[in-house]
């Protein structure tokens, strides 16, 4: 097929998944996305709280934004709002950042059922639901990243905060990205995976401080990832300068594990 040029970023749209809650991955990608010039659209099941980050950076950065409340364990929710999203005023979706997860801090003979099928819905499944919703436009428009959120627990097993069906999850999610990039590579579309170590952010819930001290004790540098790191390498694989990047599955663990 014939691909377009790269729109630029206040021409085209970045779909974020999660975002609404504090100090999360998704809310510094977001905000990432929309310091960068991009307009933004926020995917939560907290409608309330996406709506709310939609205004904070439409008004803070002077970008085109909406929030948008789904449970993307829902094909048919997330396909309607994918529709309401290409009916707005928001440009073309040029981006779509598969950031939305929850933790399983669960000893793996502690697990029932209705666990696991949480688990892997919102991890893995949420990830293809909202994927196959919003890849058609960008297949249109001959342009497109994906990125999705896995992590080092994927790579080399769960820890303290992330047990077995989390890893088995976010494993699926580096299958799926590994797959997807070269069915989408004719197309004009990027799909990558970002692996990320210990982080300081609310997906964990709360926890002592001799327990943040001794995790951050066994990372090389010293330190957990701030969530904007996280977002600014999220922003720079949807931009066009990763244009040749795919498939690829992008580690910020501060040296805690290489692959």
């Amino acid at each position: 097929m014939t691909h377009h040029e790269p729109m630029g970023p206040r021409t085209r749209t970045a779909v974020v998944t999660g975002g609404a809650s504090p100090r999360s991955i998704g809310r510094a990608t977001a905000t990432r996305f929309a310091r960068d010039g991009w307009a933004v659209a926020i995917l939560d099941v907290d409608g309330e709280g996406a709506i709310a980050l939609a205004r904070e950076l439409a008004g803070e950065f002077g970008v085109p934004a909406a929030g948008y409340g789904v449970d993307i364990t829902d094909s048919g929710a997330v396909n309607d709002v994918a529709a309401r999203v290409a009916a707005s005023e928001l440009p073309p979706v040029g981006a779509l950042a598969n950031i939305a997860g929850i933790p399983s801090p669960v000893a793996f003979l502690e697990v029932d059922d209705a666990l696991w099928d949480k688990i892997i819905a919102v991890n893995l499944t949420g990830t293809f639901y909202v994927t196959r919703a919003f890849l058609p436009a960008m297949i249109d428009h001959g342009y497109g990243r994906v990125v999705n959120m896995s992590s080092v627990s994927a790579q080399q097993g769960g820890g303290v905060f992330s047990k077995t069906p989390y890893s088995a999850a976010k494993a699926g999610v580096l299958g799926l990205t590994r797959s997807l990039a070269r069915e989408m590579a004719p197309e004009g579309i990027t799909v990558n995976a970002i692996s990320p170590g210990a982080a300081d952010t609310t997906i964990r819930g709360d926890t002592t401080a001799e327990a943040e001290a001794a995790l951050s004790a066994s990372i090389p540098m010293g330190r957990q990832a701030t969530a904007d790191e996280i977002g600014a390498l999220v922003v720079w694989l949807s931009g066009a300068d990763a244009g040749y990047i795919t498939g690829t599955t992008q580690a910020i663990n501060g040296g805690s594990y290489i692959s």
